[in-house]
């Protein structure tokens, strides 16, 4: 597709550009673990100022993280321009355990990769009950 665009000529606006391209996907990517009793979620964020571009919440039993991250309006308009950066508001939503204690998340930025760190509860063995199912109506088992 740059090809295309780069070969006729073609002036087209940065996200039309993308959409084309198949870049519109607008969630976080995410890599998650457990070590011993912390969730770890790390995301891919470069170029963004942790402080202002980036909101962390828990409701329902997930956590919640939108991120933005804006182009330079001064490169933008330089004749040339052209980028395959990222931009405009992402976010992920990720199930939680339930229990998890809101005092206990710490959240780091470095090197490009947003890391939170979630204390969960101990989780007892899975409990599975039986079920007993009663036939009701008229049919009798034979």
């Amino acid at each position: 597709m740059d090809n295309l665009f780069g070969r006729g000529g073609l002036e087209v606006p940065e996200p039309v550009r993308r959409f084309l391209q198949g870049q519109s996907d607008s969630s976080l990517r995410v890599e998650q673990y457990q070590e011993g009793n912390t969730l770890v979620v790390r995301v891919e964020l470069p170029g963004i100022d942790p402080e202002t571009d980036v909101d962390i919440s828990i409701a329902d039993d997930r956590l919640h993280i939108d991120a933005r991250r804006y182009e330079d309006d001064d490169r933008v308009g330089k004749i040339g321009y052209r980028t395959e950066f990222h931009y405009g508001e992402r976010s992920r939503s990720i199930p939680l355990p339930r229990g998890v204690d809101q005092d206990g998340i710490v959240a780091t930025y470095e090197d490009g990769i947003l890391e939170i760190r979630i204390q969960v509860p101990e989780q007892s063995e899975p409990q599975s009950t039986r079920i007993r199912v009663v036939r009701t109506g008229g049919r009798e088992a034979t």
